[in-house]
């Protein structure tokens, strides 16, 4: 019996204490990356921001008794936060309208500053980090906007720093992400401007390429031509050293070679030859022609 008296108690009646206790501020549960401000008689009493279990008995006083009855008590979300502000609306030295894209990050350092300073400071931060880059980045020249993102980024953290902490917020990163053209027929004729000059780009690197081919070319071409100058120029030299070994080894095989050398060159030059009897006399052949004999048709060797 005692058991399932304790059992009983256990199950019910202590979750209902502690219902009661931690509505009437017995205790507080604080979570991570939270942050509770109890306030009495529209005064501040005081904040707890570490996360764990607490008793606003102890670290207030017997104060916090009272604040269930006349007070409040706030819960600040004091987590890293991220916010993107797309297309914020600046104009170049130049005149040119370009959209800004520009990325940050807050977390609530001070919650009391936060619920109290201002009535609507997420809006007013979204609006201070939008005015301040309009007015860094006005009237910048197009190079400088597209180039020098990250000195632009720190110089809008700084404009927007001071008075985000007097709202109770940190202020940690500021970058331009984004920098982009709104007038459409800008775009498309910076589009056109930009395939115009890779063509030429193209174009005169092809040229480029080419040049060099052919330069490579004559120059291959004129070693090669040197190298068959030189080699040409040595043939005679070779054949006259080959020829000049024959003559010390064997006379006849040097005539023999001379014979077939000069035959060959007589063969290749196509000329007529006439054979003439090795015993027949020349002035006998012509007194014969002269009389009227019929002289024989002279031999012709083809090539």
């Amino acid at each position: 019996m005692e058991f399932f008296t304790s059992l009983v108690i256990g199950l019910f009646f202590i979750p209902v204490f502690l219902l009661f206790a931690r509505i009437f501020g017995v205790f507080a549960v604080v979570k991570e990356c939270e942050a509770q401000v109890f306030t009495l008689f529209g005064k501040v009493l005081g904040t707890l921001d570490e996360a764990g279990l607490h008793v606003p008995l102890f670290k207030f006083g017997p104060r916090a008794i009272l604040v269930p009855f006349f007070g409040k008590k706030y819960k600040v979300n004091t987590s890293l936060r991220q916010h993107y502000l797309r297309s914020q609306m600046v104009n170049s030295e130049e005149g040119t309208p370009m959209g800004v894209g520009i990325w940050y990050e807050t977390q609530v350092s001070n919650p009391v500053d936060y619920l109290f300073i201002n009535s609507n400071p997420d809006g007013s931060l979204v609006a201070n980090v939008a005015s301040s880059a309009i007015s860094v980045l006005s009237n910048l020249e197009m190079e400088t906007m597209l180039e020098n993102r990250h000195s632009l980024s720190r110089t809008v953290r700084h404009a927007v720093s001071p008075l985000s902490e007097k709202w109770g917020y940190r202020l940690g990163s500021v970058y331009i992400r984004k920098v982009e053209f709104t007038d459409i027929q800008m775009v498309k004729n910076i589009t056109d401007k930009v395939v115009k000059r890779l063509v030429q780009v193209t174009s005169a690197m092809k040229q480029d390429g080419e040049n060099r081919v052919g330069l490579i070319q004559s120059e291959t071409a004129n070693k090669v031509s040197k190298k068959m100058a030189e080699a040409a120029a040595k043939r005679p030299e070779i054949v006259g050293e080959t020829l000049n070994a024959i003559a010390q080894k064997d006379s006849e095989i040097l005539e023999s070679v001379l014979d077939v050398m000069e035959t060959e060159q007589l063969l290749n030059s196509g000329a007529n030859v006439d054979v003439v009897p090795k015993n027949a006399s020349l002035l006998i052949q012509a007194g014969g022609n002269s009389s009227g004999s019929t002289r024989p048709p002279p031999i012709e060797f083809d090539r």
